[in-house]
């Protein structure tokens, strides 16, 4: 048997005539589902939740991009077969295959592409930071187009086309990653 909405809308049992009158469905689909839970995001996280690429060289070839931030330098890797620059920094090359790479120096400033603002659903360790902005940024001459969080501003203060230059920062376990901020703005005191 089959009952409809007051509705008129979607279709719904109302009960079974095989082995006796079923359960509400809000009620059989709570019983199937154990309780949420409501755990504080680990500290720290957990490796497969781990958003940050692994900088040890134990576990990726890509540990030199890390350790030229360490030093305030921003690289990516080049095909030395056919000259392909890639973002993000690659093992092998996207156009021919090779695995010949050169690590390259790219520039510190760009330009907004692009950007929004993060209101919810951020990623884990960045909830407390929302609203937060991002953007797609165009490398001063060379021919990339990166994504990346753009700190120390709000989504009104942000333009098309608004200069912004790379910022390192340590995290909290001893890595370092970047983000963008607007050209010429301080980062503050930690």
């Amino acid at each position: 048997m089959v009952a409809l909405s007051e509705s008129g809308g979607n279709a719904a049992p109302a009960s079974s005539t095989v082995g006796g009158p079923s359960k509400p469905r809000a009620e059989a689909l709570s019983a199937e589902k154990p309780p949420r839970r409501n755990d504080p995001v680990p500290d720290p996280l957990p490796y497969l939740l781990d958003f940050y690429p692994q900088e040890d060289p134990k576990y990726t070839r890509i540990a030199p991009f890390f350790d030229a931030l360490r030093k305030g330098s921003f690289t990516t890797t080049r095909c030395e077969e056919d000259g392909t620059l890639s973002w993000p920094p690659r093992v092998t090359c996207p156009v021919c295959r090779g695995d010949r790479l050169a690590w390259t120096e790219l520039p510190r400033r760009g330009r907004l592409y692009a950007f929004s603002a993060v209101l919810g659903g951020a990623p884990l360790g960045m909830e407390q930071d929302v609203p937060f902005v991002v953007g797609l940024i165009d490398l001063e001459g060379v021919p990339l187009r990166i994504f990346s969080r753009i700190a120390h501003t709000r989504y009104e203060d942000c333009h098309i086309g608004s200069e912004v230059e790379l910022e390192t920062f340590p995290l909290p376990d001893g890595r370092v990653f970047f983000r963008f901020r607007p050209a010429g703005a301080s980062s503050p005191k930690a």
